[in-house]
């Protein structure tokens, strides 16, 4: 199944709704899914049954917090490395090699300029969002920037501050090889933050999510915010 390509039918147009939904929000078992489509459980998992047969999702345990009741975990369901092809990679190949072009004829100065001028849109894009929306906090306003350019971020808590959580990354087989991008969009974030933060976790080097470490600055209390505000 190409995500990215034209719909074929109505089946065709759920199951990229049920891929799309595990992209934006992460693990989900069938009956999240089913909520938060508005089908009937019986439907997603004929959805899901398909997606796992063609590779793009698989199952495991739900890792729920805290002790476990009686019985067997519930499953919830993961977007594979296949999965994530089918969102916005036509041109991996093509980016791959135009970057390797950059090494070979300008070396690592080059393509750290390329990778520092991508994450722009981070700065670029930072006041305008935040005069917009006054009732979002600087990493809920990162979150916006970031979903504009189609990371499906969100905002999560952590004992030490914020998270910034990225579903999707757009660059990530491309980063994989160059990690100058990675390291140029934690930068990015570090600036218009004013202060230092770190990287966690990328899917580029094959973890589930991008999740970047934002401390709260000392001395300064952290205005209360939802546990997680997903901004799409």
């Amino acid at each position: 199944m190409e995500f990215a390509g034209q719909p074929q039918g109505s089946d065709e147009t759920t199951r990229q709704r049920v891929a799309r939904s595990i992209l934006v929000d992460g693990a989900s078992t069938a009956a999240a899914l089913a909520v938060r489509l508005d089908l009937t459980p019986a439907a997603v998992r004929r959805h899901l049954d398909q997606l796992v047969e063609e590779g793009h999702v698989v199952a495991r345990d739900q890792r729920a917090p805290g002790a476990r009741g009686r019985g067997r975990p519930a499953k919830e369901f993961v977007l594979t490395e296949a999965g994530r092809d089918g969102f916005d990679q036509q041109y991996d190949d093509l980016a791959a090699a135009a970057l390797r072009f950059v090494a070979e004829t300008g070396g690592e100065d080059a393509v750290r300029e390329f990778a520092r001028r991508r994450a722009g849109f981070i700065e670029d894009r930072f006041d305008e969002v935040a005069a917009t929306h006054l009732d979002l906090g600087p990493v809920q306003v990162l979150a916006r920037v970031f979903s504009d350019e189609g990371y499906a971020a969100s905002v999560r808590e952590s004992p030490a501050g914020e998270q910034l959580c990225q579903q999707h990354c757009p660059v990530s087989h491309v980063a994989h090889e160059f990690p100058q991008l990675c390291e140029e969009e934690t930068a990015a974030i570090s600036r218009v933050l004013g202060r230092h933060v770190q990287r966690l976790a990328t899917i580029a080097h094959g973890d589930g999510v991008c999740t970047t470490c934002i401390p709260d600055l000392p001395d300064v209390p952290r205005t209360t915010t939802p546990k997680e505000k997903v901004t799409t």
